[in-house]
């Protein structure tokens, strides 16, 4: 979406090129933090908004709306899996 875009950028880094016109700073839809999210609360977001991001919940359909949930959680940063925990060797 080209009104996500401008201030999350085209991967979701929150660098999109009106983002430093906004205080606070766009959130970066990669994170950590909004991965934990769930979809119930990143549609509540996109649906009411909050300064200075505006509602979107008369300008798109509730099923746009949580089609860019689930475009948001394309975004989401790759973690590395974690290091194995060494095991006990098994007993002879």
């Amino acid at each position: 979406m080209d009104r996500c875009a401008r201030c999350h950028g085209d991967h979701g880094g929150g660098d999109g090129p009106d983002a430093s016109l906004y205080k606070p700073l766009p959130s970066s839809l990669s994170d950590d933090k909004t991965g934990q999210l769930t979809d119930g609360e990143l549609f509540w977001k996109i649906s009411k908004g909050r300064r200075p991001m505006p509602s979107y919940e008369n300008e798109l359909t509730e099923e746009q709306r949580w089609q860019l949930v689930n475009l948001l959680r394309t975004f989401a940063a790759k973690t590395a899996p974690e290091a194995a925990a060494p095991t006990a060797k098994p007993s002879p």
